[in-house]
């Protein structure tokens, strides 16, 4: 199992798109702890959005479409249609 997850930093107005095979909240977890990478400039990333599926692959390939849109529009909308 897999999910797709995408957050949110009020701080520096931006989305984070990824996927991961451990639950959400531990990922969500370790971008707030203490690294090296993207979110690690911010400290207030919340989970906006989630989906869940079966293999890793299939959550890997949702993932690169979304970062494909380059379009915050379209990631709003996605969040906001749920």
């Amino acid at each position: 199992m897999a999910t797709f997850y995408i957050l949110y930093s009020k701080k520096i107005d931006s989305y984070y798109v990824g996927h991961t095979t451990t639950s959400v909240k531990e990922r969500l977890s370790r971008h707030l702890s203490n690294h090296k990478g993207y979110t690690d400039r911010a400290k207030d990333w919340v989970i906006v959005y989630t989906e869940i599926f079966t293999d890793k692959r299939d959550a890997y390939a949702r993932e690169r479409e979304i970062k494909k849109w380059k379009n915050r529009k379209k990631i709003m909308e996605l969040i906001n249609s749920d």
